[in-house]
Formats: C-alpha cells, sequence, structure tokens
C-alpha cells in the first residue's frame, strides 16, 4: 500500500473515537488534502473529537448541513491493516467501531509535534569574569557540541542561574536541539547466542514461516527450555527483513529480566507499552511507531492496537494466560485478535508457552498453527520430580497450611543453601473475617463477596470493586472487642506461620498488593541475587522468573482453581500449577514440587505427577468435545446488570424471549451471576452455545436488534468467547 493513497472527496466518512455504531460524513474544507486513514479533527456535539477518516461518504445528501474537518493532523494515515482490524474486532466482538478507534488513538499527545529540548553551546566570547562555577560549564562545552541545560546542570553541578548568567554575559548562546530517540534501533545482529540442537531445530521450524507472510506457529516448550531465546531469532529475522516487531507479554510491568535478556540479545532496550508510562513517554512511543523509528515494542494486551506500518511479526509470551483477555470496554482476547491482524499485514505469529491454551493445542493438532516444540530444559538443566502430598493423610495441624513433609523439605532445602518457594494464589492474610461471639461475616457493601483480610496493611479489601474499610477492633455487629478471626489462608498468614517454623530463614513475601511496580521489581531482583531464602507468593511469582538457587516448590492449596464451576477450571489450574513448579530447578542444581492437595486422583494432579501432559490435553479436548464446548463449539454471554436485582433479572427474560430459532442453538438461563453484584450493580447472565461453525456474533448481534433495548438504570453487556463465568 503506498504510504499516502489518493486524496479522497470533498465529503468524507469519519469514524469518531467515541462508541458510536459507525462513520459520520464531514466536509473537507478548501485546500486540506485527507486520505484513509488520515487522522483528523471534528466538530461533534459541540467539542472537537478525534476521528479517523474511513472513505467515501456514507450519505451524499443535505451537504449544507455538514460540518467541516477542523483539522487534519501531520502524521502518516493509519495502516489499511489496521482500518481493516478495527472492523474486523468489532463484528466479531459486537462493540461499536469507534469503541475499538479509542484503542488505536490512546495518545492525542503523540498527533502534536514534539516541541525541540533548549540547548547552549560556547560563543568564544571572552568573560570579564569567571567563577570556578562558570568555569566548569565552559569546560563542558570547550569542544563546540551544544548540551542540553539539564545535561549542564546534571553534569557540573552548578545551578541553572549560572548558566542563564553566562547566556546574558554573551559566553553561550542558546540553541534548539532535536529530541532524543525514545529508544536506538535494536541490532539483530548485536550478540550471537548459543543453542541446543533442539532449540535450532526449533527455529528452523519457525524461519519455515515466510517473514514477509502470514503463518502462525505455536512454540510449546517446557519451562525452561529456552523459547525466549529461539523467538528472539525470529524478531532478529524480522529487523532483518525491514519490518516492525511486537512482543506481548501478560504481566508488563514485572518483566525485568525479560527486559535484560532483549537489551543483552539485541544491544538496547526495546520500546515499552504499559499503564505504568507517563503520558509523554506514551505519546512519543505513539508516534515513533506510526512512523517507523521504533522497530521493535515489547507491550501489555493494549499494544496490539499500536499503529505500525510494517508490522512483521507478534509474538506472545506465555499465550495461555487469561491477562491476555479484555474483559471491559471492547472483550478482546488478544490472542485471537493478534492472529487477526497478523492475517491482514501479511506477518507471522507465534504463539509461546509451556502449557499452551487448549485452543491453541487443537489447532496445532489439526495442523492449523506450525506446531513446535521444546521438551527437554536447555543445557543441564532438567524438569522437577513432582510429587502429590494427600492431606487426608498428611494434612498440617489445625490452624497451620504447611504439611509436615512439605515443612521436611523445607528444612532441608534451606540446610543446603538453596531456595524454596511456597504458592498460594489467594492474596491477603485470610479470604473471611467473621465474629466468633455472634457469627457475622464481613461482606462487600457492593458485591457478593466476602472482604479480604490484609493484615499488613490493617484492611479488610473487596477484590471485585476495591472497597476498603479498617479493620475493627470490635465486631461492628454485636460490639464485642477482640472477637473477629480470620477463616482460611493467604499468603500473609502463610507467611506469618513461616515465619515462626523457619526463623534464620529470610523471607519474602510476592503479591500484586505489596507494594508499587518498582519495588515488586527490586523484590524480585533481591530474589534472582539469593537475597531471600524462603519466597512466598502468588501467581506473580508463577511464570518467567529464573531464580538459579531455586530448588523447591510447595503448592499450599493445589486443588485451589478446581471449585469454581468454570468449564476452563481444569485447563487453568494445569497451567498454573504445570507454570509455578516450573520455577525449581532452572539450573544445575535439581528442582522439587510438593502439591498438597485433598484430591491426588484428579486427572490433572496425575498428569502434573507422572509428567504426561499429553493425557492431560487429550483428556480435556476429548470432554471438551463431548459437551460442545471451545474449541469444538462456541459460547456468547450476555450479562445483564441494574441498581436493583428485579429489573435485571425481567429484562433478562424479555431478552431471551426474543431469541430468535436457529438449528444446533443452546440457550441457558437467565440465572444470576456467581458474583450476583458487583459495585452495586445486580448481575443476570444468559449463555449462548452453538456449533463451531455457527455465525454466533452475527447471531447475537441479530438477536439483540430483535430483543426490547434496555431503559432507566439497565446495561447489556456482550461477551464472545467468554473466559470469565463468575
Amino acid at each position: 500500500m503506498e504510504l499516502f493513497p489518493s486524496p479522497l472527496p470533498s465529503i468524507v466518512a469519519v469514524m469518531v473515537s467515541v462508541s458510536v455504531e459507525g462513520p459520520y460524513s464531514y466536509r473537507v474544507p478548501h485546500g486540506m488534502k485527507v486520505y484513509r486513514g488520515s487522522i483528523v479533527a471534528v466538530p461533534l456535539v459541540g467539542r472537537l473529537t478525534l476521528g479517523v477518516v474511513w472513505g467515501e461518504p456514507i450519505d451524499n445528501t443535505a451537504h449544507n448541513r455538514l460540518k467541516d474537518i477542523e483539522r487534519v493532523f501531520d502524521v502518516p494515515p493509519l495502516s489499511e491493516e489496521l482500518l481493516k482490524t478495527v472492523d474486523w474486532v468489532s463484528r466479531y466482538t459486537l462493540a461499536p467501531p469507534g469503541a475499538v478507534l479509542r484503542s488505536v488513538l490512546r495518545s492525542a499527545e503523540a498527533l502534536e509535534p514534539e516541541k525541540p529540548l533548549v540547548g547552549f553551546r560556547a560563543t568564544g566570547l571572552p568573560l570579564a569574569k569567571v567563577t570556578a562555577s562558570r568555569q566548569k560549564v565552559l569546560d563542558c562545552l570547550k569542544d563546540g557540541a551544544p548540551w542540553a541545560k539539564a545535561a549542564l546542570v546534571g553534569a557540573t553541578g552548578v545551578s541553572p542561574a549560572v548558566i542563564e548568567g553566562l547566556e546574558k554575559a554573551g559566553a553561550v548562546a542558546r540553541v534548539e536541539l532535536p529530541p532524543q530517540p525514545i529508544v536506538s534501533p535494536p541490532d539483530p545482529d548485536a550478540k550471537a547466542l548459543r543453542f541446543s540442537e533442539e532449540q535450532q531445530a526449533a527455529l528452523t521450524g519457525l524461519r519455515a514461516l515466510d517473514p514477509k507472510d502470514y503463518g502462525v506457529a505455536l512454540l510449546d516448550g517446557v519451562t525452561g527450555a529456552g523459547k525466549t531465546a529461539v523467538f528472539f531469532e525470529a524478531v532478529a529475522d524480522t529487523l532483518r527483513a525491514g519490518r516492525q516487531a511486537l512482543v506481548l507479554l501478560p504481566e508488563i510491568a514485572l518483566t525485568s529480566t525479560f527486559l535484560a535478556r532483549f537489551t543483552e540479545r539485541f544491544g538496547t532496550r526495546p520500546a515499552e507499552w504499559h499503564s505504568d508510562m507517563t503520558t509523554v513517554q506514551r505519546g512519543r512511543m505513539w508516534r515513533g511507531v506510526l512512523e517507523g523509528s521504533v522497530r521493535a515494542v515489547v507491550g501489555a494486551r493494549s499494544a496490539l492496537f499500536l499503529p505500525f506500518r510494517e508490522l512483521g511479526l507478534i509474538v506472545l509470551d506465555e499465550e495461555h494466560d487469561t491477562a491476555y483477555k479484555q474483559s471491559e470496554g471492547v472483550n478482546y482476547h488478544a490472542r485471537d485478535m493478534a492472529v487477526v491482524r497478523a492475517r491482514f499485514a501479511e506477518a507471522r505469529v507465534i504463539l509461546s508457552s509451556a502449557t499452551p491454551s487448549v485452543e491453541s493445542r487443537n489447532n496445532a493438532n489439526l495442523g492449523r498453527y506450525s506446531h513446535i516444540r521444546l521438551t527437554s530444559r536447555f543445557a543441564e538443566a532438567v524438569m522437577p520430580d513432582i510429587k502429590a502430598i494427600d492431606m487426608r493423610e498428611d494434612g498440617p495441624e489445625k490452624g497451620e497450611w504447611i504439611s509436615p513433609p512439605l515443612a521436611r523439605e523445607i528444612f532441608a532445602t534451606l540446610d543446603r543453601g538453596e531456595q524454596a518457594l511456597l504458592f498460594l494464589n489467594r492474596r491477603g492474610y485470610a479470604p473471611l473475617t467473621l465474629c466468633k461471639s455472634c457469627g457475622h461475616q464481613y461482606q462487600c457493601p457492593n458485591c457478593t463477596a466476602w472482604l479480604v483480610e490484609h493484615r499488613f496493611r490493617g484492611v479488610l479489601m473487596c477484590h471485585h470493586c476495591g472497597h476498603e474499610q479498617r479493620t475493627p477492633k470490635a465486631c461492628t455487629e454485636c460490639g464485642t472487642d477482640d472477637s473477629l478471626v480470620p477463616v482460611g489462608p493467604g499468603i500473609e498468614r502463610v507467611a506469618e506461620e513461616a515465619t515462626k517454623r523457619f526463623p534464620g530463614a529470610r523471607t519474602v513475601v510476592l503479591s500484586s498488593d505489596m507494594g508499587s511496580q518498582q519495588q515488586l521489581r527490586q523484590r524480585f531482583e533481591e530474589v534472582e541475587r539469593g537475597e531471600h531464602d524462603l519466597i512466598i507468593g502468588t501467581q506473580l511469582v508463577a511464570k518467567g522468573h529464573h531464580f538459579e538457587k531455586l530448588t523447591l516448590v510447595g503448592v499450599l492449596d493445589a486443588d485451589l482453581g478446581l471449585d469454581k464451576g468454570d468449564p476452563r477450571a481444569a485447563e487453568r489450574t494445569f497451567q498454573i500449577l504445570t507454570q509455578v513448579t516450573g520455577r525449581a530447578g532452572r539450573a544445575t542444581r535439581a528442582g522439587r514440587a510438593l502439591l498438597q492437595t485433598y484430591h491426588p486422583t484428579h486427572p490433572v494432579m496425575e498428569a502434573l505427577v507422572n509428567g504426561d501432559r499429553e493425557a492431560f490435553y487429550r483428556q480435556e479436548l476429548s470432554a471438551r468435545e463431548a459437551g460442545g464446548l471451545p474449541p469444538f463449539g462456541r459460547l456468547a454471554a450476555l450479562i445483564v446488570s441494574a441498581n436493583e436485582h428485579d429489573p435485571a433479572y425481567d429484562f433478562a427474560k424479555r431478552i431471551l424471549s426474543a431469541a430468535p430459532m436457529a438449528e444446533g442453538l443452546k440457550l441457558f438461563g437467565p440465572a444470576d451471576a456467581p458474583i450476583a453484584m458487583i459495585r452495586g450493580r445486580h448481575r443476570v447472565r444468559l449463555l449462548a452455545q452453538s456449533p463451531k461453525e455457527f455465525d454466533l456474533s452475527g447471531y447475537v448481534r441479530f438477536w439483540l436488534k430483535q430483543a426490547p433495548q434496555p431503559r432507566a438504570d439497565l446495561r447489556v453487556q456482550v461477551d464472545i468467547d467468554p473466559q470469565s463465568f463468575l
């Protein structure tokens, strides 16, 4: 596609970046040139709104009532493949195209020209008085090159007033400096990596996909197999081919190790895209991607909508991770939409995981994706030995959570100077607080969920809406002092027990609510350096980390994910337990993992203990096929919410009564959601199930057009391919 295709007529369709169902017609003022993909500002309901020229006008009538485009921004038009992606995502998810476009136009600051930096250079003119401070500045400038003001202050230690005084005296002159590049271009040949024979074979498999054409590969390798090094070479091939690369990570804010490895391989840090960036950083990065100066990006799922012009590769690391599913606003799954965008861009996709999603594994089985396997760990490392502890026979004492067999292994591990990890995927101190005098249980006022005690912070907190209240000294129901007791463990309670049982161990707690992202990065780096002996963590520690001294992993409640009534419960439990046990023994020392479970004969536990992941996938695929569940069938959820329960339930029944008949389609509900109220809104669910080949998105769209329209406080949310059933 040409960078600037032919200008469009004097009336054009503009898609505005608000939640609208289609573009509006606008006039193009005389002398203004716009193209399909041009980013513009247009008047809408009394204010200027960002939009994108979509093409020919929708309606050529009533030209005299049309408004003019106010401004076209001096940036290249968005690529054709990105515009097609926006349309496709909108049709598939039933989100308004304007809402999807808002995911693209995330940075209004990027559309304005970047202000040049203020710098100074020496003029050579003599000074009547030269102080020590002034001499420091002149010494910095003696080679004739201009310096930015902030850099001069930092290098010399003088105050800005000294530089301003030199300017007034004529000894230095103010100059404009071009903005510094966001990041240096990555060098695909900066460092050659050493590969095992299996890694080399995997790389050959990836290279069988044409770097200038569409193709999808599932890079399916055990934990510690060196998948990252392999897909880095695919990134290098993409850069050599003159195209841009995008690597998506599920936990972008906690990836210091990944960024360090990228820097080592390519000689520079990648451009980053995530929520921790400042507005200025986001603006500069967005524009750099659009103009092509940024060649490689590492980002969270929203980076999928960055305005690449020459996109050649998308990598999804930990492709199975639920963080790739967006559950608010536009309900899209980044894994699936990455495949869609790559098809339009004629780019490659690499889905990398030690525990591939059942959907991706099925696509590989059917030959839709190239299936590339890594079955052994890199170098001398071997897979950990995994055992189950039957809690019915070897459970801990009352009030404790670490079983005797696990405690013995921890003592032995610490005695050898090695690290141990205790894993419990539950934040806080206890999931429920109750009064032992009157039985009152503390529940969120806005959600049907218990308040979780966070003892480190002294609060009771809802993990669904964020509501917090100070932990009371006396029961707020009966007034009895010191009557509140915690029920069940969170990782803070486990840490309390561990400190008592292993008093000599240096213990650290790793959870997303235990500090800022920067503080968490620092804790991870300390663990990597061996400064902590006993790590206690949630799913934050389960993926992507390489702790050389860590040889023992203890999973305190391996059954935790199996009691959710979720069709994906077994898959997710298998994935998280495989990932967390895979942290053990990643270097030269042998690793062990112990699973505390009340169901040692469950297929998930048996697959883990026997090291037979293929048995798990066979059983799970067979069960899904028998039930017509994804990937053999399709699901769509409709969630009706309101401020009161009855209006939500009654409206859900009215929607159901309007559902058209369709062969093979099953409708379930209405039923209260498992979490029936969130943020004060009552939630009622409908579920549609269809065969794989059925156009479920089209059906739901037609269904909702026939159904009554919500009024007052009623809201209907559509989730195609739901990942959560809460």
